[in-house]
């Protein structure tokens, strides 16, 4: 605009920033530009979603006869699902685009966050070495923490919008910190970035540990004697000037893969899976709903395979479970047996709920009642193998497909009726067969905590990997639990060396070996050579959190900390 000759200041440029009660101000600009050949900058046209329609009459009506210096630019930002899009074709189409996508690949992302200084930056600090080395380890955990985003759970539990700013006010932070101290405050700058300037964005504890990890091993003392790898043969440049970093980058940085973040290429596989996935989900529904009717009698390919699924899931659902003769069976009324109980009931209110709208729905798809919205969208998940969300309201989280949901239903069924049948202990409990693992977890410590007279409060749970799978165990332990069905991500289980190990190449979720549970005193915990395990119900992670186990590990635990691992009950 200044070379053309168009400012603010000479009135040849007229800025609006939308919100509310900017349109008529909006309407003026557009008037007098197109009469007098100015340049109209809109901005965030998405906040003011009612007035699109006339901006789309107003575009169109000035395009006729107007200036032919005026020009019309428009800001927005992008609509978060395809549903929320507000933006009308009319304004699309008549327009040239430009997107501005953030930076993909570490590489890229490197060199955007070192751009947002210069050597000035560099020469404005006295201590110049260590603000260098600390500046550049800032970059790269920067370009780790918002590309590692694309990873999806395995990268961060919930997403977060890290953003330039966190940058550059970290550095501003450094600077202002080496200059008021003689030694360099190692603890309180990675607290203060850890906890604070990127801290301030998160909210899962198990993200906030990830963020303290990487910055424990960034930026430590050793890294100005160029003894800290940023990432497998990437160190920590020596001293250098401001265009001789970006060479460095250029020259050193090893190739895109997940092991320049911490993680395991496996992470960068379940992530393309689940995204193929849902791709071909969103081809699959984006198929015509209706077909020729078939043979002539009326009936859609959607409600003749709807009718097939609903058919084959009310011959083999079980009866509910009788609760008034349980109770009776149920002497003793011990932690287990409540938690057996419990279970049961919620099955019953699953199964009941699922019995009641399949025959709705039969009954509708028959001719017999109306088919109602609730009917329909019960219909539609059959026909594509989703389980339906009225079902889903009474069930516990799952992200498995309507017909392996509805296989592990009857397996967690046919557990519960093996158990309530005399309420003995199973020789080894799957753990993911519950509605609330959390339940069965408490009741072993509840058990341990009245056998031995312990306070509840002063325990916890020991895990214990065994080295046996689950048919080689034929008797319960004489205190506390086996279970199995649980899956790592990130890593494996190494049984000849009992420790955590790096996962082989495809092997996303490996299957752990029979684990024993015990309660013991909290004095009482492992805490050297283990990692905190995070054990979560989903590959969702986040909301499904059930329990932290203790492994053992060889290898230190921050290098699982940064590879996300985490224990799941489903694979």
């Amino acid at each position: 605009g200044t070379r053309l000759g168009f400012t603010i200041d000479n009135g040849k440029i007229h800025n609006v920033s939308l919100g509310q009660g900017q349109e008529v101000v909006a309407e003026h600009a557009m008037e007098v530009a197109a009469a007098e050949g100015h340049w109209v900058i809109l901005q965030n046209i998405h906040l003011v979603a009612r007035w699109l329609s006339t901006l789309e009459k107003l575009v169109e009506h000035h395009s006729l006869e107007s200036h032919p210096e005026y020009r019309l630019f428009m800001s927005a930002e992008p609509a978060p699902s395809p549903e929320t899009h507000i933006i009308p074709q009319g304004l699309l189409d008549n327009s040239i685009k430009i997107t501005s996508e953030p930076p993909t690949g570490m590489r890229a992302n490197l060199h955007g966050a070192l751009d947002l200084f210069n050597q000035e930056t560099l020469e404005q600090c006295s201590k110049e070495s260590e603000f260098r080395c600390i500046l550049f380890a800032l970059c790269y955990f920067h370009a780790a923490v918002a590309e590692r985003r694309r990873f999806g759970t395995q990268g961060w539990n919930r997403s977060y919008p890290f953003n330039n700013g966190d940058l550059t006010v970290s550095v501003n932070v450094l600077q202002n910190y080496l200059e008021a101290n003689a030694k360099v405050p190692w603890d309180d700058l990675r607290y203060l970035f850890g906890e604070i300037m990127y801290g301030g964005h998160i909210t899962d504890d198990w993200d906030r540990r990830l963020c303290r990890t990487y910055l424990s091993e960034y930026v430590q003392p050793e890294m100005l004697d160029g003894e800290v790898s940023l990432a497998p043969g990437f160190m920590i440049p020596p001293r250098m000037d401001y265009e001789a970093y970006h060479q460095y980058i250029d020259d050193n940085l090893p190739g895109e893969s997940p092991h320049l973040y911490g993680l395991h290429p496996n992470a960068e596989m379940g992530f393309l899976t689940v995204t193929s996935d849902r791709l071909f989900r969103t081809v699959l529904e984006l198929q015509p709903k209706e077909s020729e009717a078939a043979g002539g009698s009326g009936v859609s390919r959607e409600e003749q395979a709807s009718q097939a699924v609903l058919d084959e899931i009310i011959q083999q659902l079980p009866d509910p479970f009788n609760m008034e003769e349980m109770m009776g069976k149920a002497k003793e009324k011990t932690p287990y047996t409540v938690v057996a109980l419990q279970e049961c009931e919620r099955m019953n209110i699953l199964t009941n709920e699922m019995r009641r709208s399949l025959k709705e729905l039969d009954l509708g798809l028959q001719g017999e009642l109306t088919i109602t919205s609730e009917m329909e969208e019960l219909s539609n998940a059959l026909f594509y193998d989703n389980v339906p969300e009225s079902w889903t309201r009474y069930a516990y989280p799952s992200l498995l497909t309507l017909a392996n949901w509805y296989a592990d239903l009857l397996l967690r069924i046919r557990e519960l009726e093996v158990w309530s049948t005399d309420f003995v202990l199973p020789a080894t409990v799957w753990l993911a067969g519950f509605f609330n693992p959390q339940s069965f977890l408490t009741a072993i410590m509840q058990s341990t905590a009245r056998k031995k007279q312990w306070p509840l409060d002063k325990m916890c749970l020991a895990a214990d990997v065994t080295k046996k799978t689950r048919e080689e165990i034929t008797f319960p332990p004489r205190e506390g639990s086996y279970v199995h069905g649980l899956f790592m991500e990130g890593a494996r289980w190494d049984v000849p060396s009992g420790s955590i190990a790096d996962a082989r190449m495809k092997e996303l979720t490996p299957e752990m070996p029979v684990i024993l549970l015990r309660a013991i005193p909290v004095d009482r915990m492992d805490t050297i050579n283990v990692y905190e395990c995070p054990v979560y119900k989903t590959r969702t992670r986040g909301p499904t959190y059930v329990w932290t186990f203790n492994l053992k590990t060889k290898e230190k635990a921050a290098k699982w900390v940064l590879a996300g691992v985490a224990l799941l009950l489903e694979a």
